[in-house]
C-alpha cells in the first residue's frame, strides 16, 4: 500500500494509516494531523480534565484525525482520536470539551482493557510509533520522507475495539459530569452534542456519524445529562473569551488548510474583518498560491498580535513553500522564541536551517533537533534532519546513529540493524552513543524475529 503525505502548515501534516478492521480487506484511512496550534488548544482542553480523573496528562495522547465528520474515539493505552470535523462543527470550545471528557471517562473507566487485548497491543503499539515518527514531521513537499516512516502494516480491529456497550457509555457521561464539575465546568456543551447526535439517529446507518454509531445514544443518556445540567452548581458558566477566541482560530485554521480555497473565501467573506476570518483567508491565498494576496494578510495580523508564534509559523511557511527559505528563517526563529516548549515548530526551523545548507545553520539546527528528539524519540524525520546535519559534520558515527534511531522510528528493523551495527564500529566503545547504538542493534533484532 502506498502512503501520502501532504503538506498543510508548517507543523501540520496528514498522514494516511492503515487501520485495518479485522482484516487487510476492510482496511480504513486514518489521517492524522500534526499542529502546533491545534495541539496546543486541545491540550489546555484535556489537561484539567485528566487531572481530575487521575491520569496524567503526559501519559494521554490526543491525535488529530483528518475526517469531515463528526467523531472522537479512545483506544487502548491512554489514546484519544479527534475528527477534525468535531472541531469545526462545535460552535465553542464546551461542546469538544464534553466529548473529551466523555472519552476520557471511557479510559479511566477501563473500558477498552479486555477487548482482545493480547493481539491489539501490539497493533497499537506500533500505529502509535508509527503515528510519533511521523507525527512532527514536516514534510518535504517530496513525500518520501512521510512515505519512509510507514514501516508494514498494522491490523487493529477498529469497529470492535470502538464499540462501546449502553452501560459503558452511561458510565463514561457520569464520569464525565464529575470531571466537568470538578474543573468548575458547565455540562450544557455536552449536552448540547446529545441532542444534535440524537437529530443524527433518524439518518440511515451509512449517513450518520461514526460517533453516534460507536456511541449507542439513548434516551436515558439524555435525560441524565438534562438532569446533571438542571442540577450543575456550574450550570450557567461560560467559557472564557480568550478560550473561544482560540476556538475561533482554531476552526479557521482547519478550514483554510482542509477546505478548497474558493469555498474557505466564500465562509469567510472579505466584509468579515475578524481575526478568525483573516487567517482564514490568509491560508486560503497562500494555497492558491497568491502570495501577494497572503503576505499582506498575515503580515496585518502580525502587526496587531506581533508575539503569535502561529501566525509567524504561517508566514514563515508561505516563504519556504515559495523558495524562499532565507526569508522564512527569521519568522520561523520567532515562532519559536514565543513558544520554545512546541517541537514541531523547532523541527520546521531545523528543516529550514537544514535547507540553508551552511555550517553554522547545520549546529543550530542540530541543538534544535536535540531538544525535538527529547520530547518525541520516535520522531522518524527528525532523525532523518539529525543525520544530514551529522553528514554535512563529518561525523559519521553520529550519522550513522541518527539512520538507526530513524529506521527503528519507521519499524525497518534491518536497516536500524544495519545502521546501528555500522555506528558501534566507527564509535568510541562504551560512550553514550555506542551503547545506544547496541540497543539500538538489540531492539530491531527483537523486532525482526517478532515478524518473522
Amino acid at each position: 500500500m502506498r502512503f501520502l503525505a501532504t503538506r498543510l502548515a508548517a507543523s501540520l501534516l496528514c498522514v494516511l494509516l492503515a487501520v485495518a478492521a479485522g482484516q487487510p480487506a476492510a482496511a480504513q484511512g486514518l489521517r492524522i494531523i500534526r499542529d502546533a496550534e491545534v495541539e496546543s488548544i486541545i491540550r489546555d482542553y484535556t489537561t484539567p480534565l485528566l487531572q481530575v480523573a487521575g491520569l496524567s496528562p503526559s501519559g494521554t495522547r490526543v491525535y488529530l484525525v483528518q475526517d469531515r465528520r463528526f467523531n472522537a474515539f479512545a483506544t487502548a493505552g491512554q489514546r484519544i482520536f479527534v475528527n477534525t470535523g468535531l472541531l469545526i462543527e462545535s460552535d465553542k470550545p464546551s461542546q469538544v470539551i464534553g466529548v473529551l471528557a466523555h472519552e476520557i471517562g471511557h479510559v479511566a473507566g477501563g473500558h477498552l482493557i479486555g477487548r482482545q487485548e493480547q493481539s491489539e497491543a501490539a497493533a497499537l503499539k506500533l500505529l502509535a510509533s508509527q503515528i510519533l515518527g511521523i507525527g512532527a514531521a514536516i514534510a518535504t513537499g517530496r513525500g518520501e520522507a512521510a512515505a519512509a516512516v510507514i514501516g508494514g502494516g498494522t491490523d487493529l480491529a477498529l469497529k470492535g475495539l470502538l464499540s462501546f456497550s449502553r452501560s459503558q457509555e452511561q458510565a463514561a457521561d457520569q464520569a464525565a459530569v464529575r470531571y466537568l464539575k470538578g474543573t468548575k465546568q458547565s455540562p450544557r456543551g455536552m449536552l448540547e452534542v446529545t441532542q444534535f447526535l440524537r437529530n443524527q439517529e433518524a439518518l440511515l446507518a451509512t449517513n450518520q456519524d461514526p460517533y453516534l454509531r460507536t456511541h449507542p445514544l439513548t434516551q436515558d443518556r439524555v435525560a441524565f445529562l438534562e438532569r446533571s445540567l438542571a442540577t450543575s452548581p456550574y450550570a450557567d458558566a461560560v467559557d472564557s473569551p480568550d478560550l473561544v477566541a482560540r476556538h475561533q482560530r482554531m476552526r479557521a485554521k482547519l478550514i483554510g488548510f482542509l477546505e478548497r480555497p474558493d469555498q474557505v473565501l466564500r465562509t469567510y467573506p472579505e466584509s468579515d474583518t475578524s481575526v478568525p476570518a483573516r487567517y482564514a483567508r490568509a491560508i486560503a491565498h497562500f494555497r492558491r498560491p497568491d502570495l501577494d494576496r497572503a503576505l499582506p494578510l498575515i503580515d496585518g495580523l502580525i502587526a496587531e498580535q506581533p508575539k503569535d508564534p502561529f501566525f509567524h509559523e504561517l508566514r514563515g511557511q508561505m516563504l519556504f513553500e515559495n523558495g524562499r527559505v532565507a526569508e522564512a528563517l527569521p519568522s520561523y526563529q520567532v515562532s519559536v522564541e514565543a513558544f520554545p516548549g512546541a517541537p514541531q515548530l523547532r523541527l520546521a526551523l531545523a528543516q529550514v536551517q537544514i535547507e540553508l545548507n551552511q555550517p553554522a545553520q547545520d549546529k543550530a539546527a542540530l541543538d534544535n533537533l536535540k531538544q525535538v528528539l527529547r520530547k518525541e524519540p520516535g520522531n522518524s524525520f527528525a532523525w532523518r534532519l539529525s543525520a544530514i546535519a551529522y553528514g554535512r559534520q563529518g561525523d559519521k558515527g553520529m550519522t550513522s546513529l541518527a539512520l538507526a534511531e530513524g529506521a527503528l522510528a519507521r519499524g525497518q528493523a534491518g536497516e536500524a540493524r544495519q545502521q546501528a551495527n555500522r555506528a558501534k564500529q566507527i564509535l568510541p566503545e562504551n560512550t553514550p552513543a555506542w551503547l545506544r547504538a547496541q540497543d539500538v542493534a538489540n531492539l530491531a533484532e527483537r523486532l525482526a524475529k517478532r515478524s518473522n
